[in-house]
């Protein structure tokens, strides 16, 4: 007999419930037979070829500082509990459990795809944004090199890029992130979440450790690489008290910029952070949904342009106060001369190649 809810190592949740698209739904349940639990079998991470037929998504909304953006992977073996993009795998007539950390999709013909559409005549040139929705370092990176491939036509094509990552393994493309810099065509954010490893291995088991991020952000910024800080998301009462620190130790480190995001629960993924609140803060999870429903409107989730990223209320305004104060305090978010360049795209020929007689 396996425990209902029994923690899997490595893994960030304990189950795989349906996703809102299921017309039938099972629950697990214990039958009284063994007091002792069999030990959970360790599960395997799977990764499907995706053949994409288009590979820039891109969006309106007002809360987001970009419009175009690429994701290489569905799916994220980081396993992070508060994943946003977690019900997204409902789509594929999967769970947002654990199908959304083990079962993944991979776009090995992303390059090929990205140099046919910025060969369009249309193509407006703005920053393109990649790991807006799962990490394109996550640890299928290192075999799969999606992101890196990518990266080398934005290189090749000058066309500007940030990438926001939790993985010490970006270091392994400083190469092309060296040359994108010296261009003023990329920028890096670095999502630190708590400095507390234990917290952390909870939170998002396979990324980097806190220490890990805070040597990566030293590594970027050491390489000439313009790098910040994402505390994200910040969950009252669980890591909310390390705001401060945390935008210390990335200043130190050598970040420039800093953001934050406030917990997001869209979907499937109320229940599965109340699952997680249970297993690993029993004693605070009524305390924790309280204060999140005060702050999106006495609802688990507000979706609304506007509040979805920051949320509402005296916790939220305290927090954003707090964060304003501490970006003064290290130096962070100076005023910028301008963002990333867009006048130096040469896009290649319709044949994905470029020109011979560009400089």
């Amino acid at each position: 007999m396996q425990t209902p809810g029994a923690p899997r190592k490595g893994r960030g949740v304990n189950s795989n419930p349906a996703n809102r698209f299921f017309p039938t739904r099972s629950e697990a349940a214990d039958d009284g037979w063994n007091t002792e639990p069999d030990p959970l079998p360790p599960l395997q991470t799977t990764v499907t070829i995706q053949r994409s037929r288009t590979i820039i998504s891109r969006n309106q909304s007002p809360d987001i500082p970009f419009t175009m953006s690429i994701n290489p992977y569905q799916g994220c073996e980081h396993g992070c509990v508060y994943c946003y993009a977690r019900p997204s795998h409902a789509y594929l007539d999967l769970s947002p459990g654990l199908d959304f950390e083990t079962r993944l999709f991979a776009k090995p013909n992303a390059a090929a795809l990205l140099r046919h559409e910025l060969a369009k005549p249309g193509h407006q040139v703005s920053t393109i944004n990649i790991g807006a929705n799962t990490d394109p370092y996550q640890p299928i990176e290192r075999e799969w090199k999606i992101t890196r491939s990518l990266l080398e036509v934005l290189r090749e094509v000058r066309h500007p890029v940030a990438l926001i990552t939790k993985n010490a393994m970006i270091l392994r493309d400083l190469d092309l992130l060296g040359e994108l810099a010296r261009q003023n065509l990329v920028q890096v954010f670095v999502s630190v979440t708590s400095l507390d490893p234990e917290l952390s291995r909870v939170l998002e088991p396979r990324a980097s450790a806190p220490h890990r991020r805070l040597q990566t952000i030293e590594r970027l910024s050491a390489a000439g690489i313009p790098v910040g800080v994402m505390v994200a998301p910040l969950i009252p009462f669980i890591n909310d008290a390390e705001l401060e620190r945390i935008l210390e130790k990335a200043a130190a480190a050598g970040a420039q910029r800093a953001g934050y995001v406030f917990l997001r629960l869209p979907h499937e993924l109320k229940d599965l952070f109340r699952d997680w609140l249970q297993t690993h803060a029993p004693l605070k999870a009524a305390r924790v949904m309280a204060a999140i429903r005060a702050s999106r409107g006495g609802s688990d989730n507000n979706s609304a342009y506007g509040q979805r990223m920051t949320g509402e209320g005296p916790l939220v305004d305290l927090l954003r106060q707090r964060f304003a104060v501490a970006v003064r305090r290290y130096g962070l978010n100076p005023p910028r001369s301008g963002g990333l360049r867009t006048d130096l795209f040469r896009p290649p020929r319709a044949d994905g190649q470029l020109s011979l007689f560009d400089d």
